[in-house]
């Protein structure tokens, strides 16, 4: 069935596009039986950026937040425009996955806009784009990484745990071989497997200020990881708030966001905090995926 699904992907890859979002290519590829065994998956959309040069790159799939991959002006947000054109300068291919587009949903940072079984389906989108990748010639099927914002970070750790929502029993060219997860949803005990542990190494990056996906819960649960054996880097941000790296985004609060618990989120920019991830990804990267 794989395989099928690995042909699939290469037969719907899309011509080169140059529309507002400023991908190189749009691509489609299938989730991995997020509609259940027998049933048909969910064709999804992709974003592809390919670095300069021939050969075989490493590359990374990106896991967009609650907000979705494009605004309501059909133009990819920010903060994804620009981790996508910096990781493609430094070498990497890099896929952004948009979970909602295809799916006819929009936002899902809202109480009512929240749809769990749909949050529960994304680790199979982030499988189905390992196999997109790893079918590709001009990527390192070996190396390739998982990264997610807020509830794309989430994602990533539902997807990487020995516990895995989305991890299909055969990988051939191996799992991921690195994850990154900024600010992520989900990041506390309650929220994941019990004993969640994971063979994969992990950077989580988060703003201590951060009222959205709080620091303490999520520092309970890394360090509870890591004495289970996980090899968990955790980066706190003094001062820095949600989407701490996203580009010239003033201190702003999002009251028709407000939690369940009744929190009104803050999202915004920190200068120093953006200038220090955009050199730590990179390098905790280069750790894992390079030669």
């Amino acid at each position: 069935m794989l395989v099928r699904m690995l042909g699939f992907a290469a037969a719907l890859a899309a011509l080169v596009w140059a529309g507002a979002a400023g991908a190189q290519e749009v691509v489609h590829f299938p989730s991995l039986e997020d509609n259940g065994p027998g049933q048909a998956a969910t064709t999804l959309d992709g974003y592809l950026f390919r670095p300069a040069g021939d050969g075989r790159h490493p590359a990374v799939a990106g896991l967009h937040g609650c907000s979705g991959m494009l605004g309501p002006d059909g133009n990819m947000f920010p903060i994804l425009r620009d981790w996508a054109a910096e990781l493609t300068r430094l070498g990497y291919v890099v896929l952004l996955v948009d979970s909602f587009g295809p799916r006819r949903h929009g936002e899902m940072c809202s109480i009512n806009g929240f749809d769990y079984r749909l949050y529960q389906k994304r680790p199979k989108d982030a499988y189905g784009a390992l196999w997109y990748l790893q079918a590709q010639p001009f990527v390192r099927g070996d190396r390739i990484a998982a990264i997610g914002w807020s509830q794309g970070g989430g994602v990533v750790l539902l997807s990487i745990p020995t516990q895995s929502l989305g991890r299909p029993a055969n990988l051939p060219q191996g799992d991921f071989r690195a994850a990154v997860a900024f600010y992520p949803g989900s990041c506390n005990d309650e929220h994941l497997p019990a004993g969640w542990t994971s063979t994969i190494p992990l950077l989580i990056l988060q703003g201590a200020e951060d009222v959205w996906t709080p620091l303490a819960p999520c520092k309970a649960f890394a360090d509870g990881a890591v004495a289970r054996g996980a090899r968990i880097e955790m980066q706190v941000y003094p001062g820095a708030y949600h989407a701490f790296d996203a580009p010239n985004r003033p201190r702003t609060e999002l009251p028709n966001y407000v939690t369940r618990a009744g929190v009104v989120p803050i999202i915004g920019t920190d200068p120093a905090a953006r200038a220090d991830a955009f050199a730590r990804v990179p390098a905790f990267l280069a750790r894992y995926l390079g030669n």
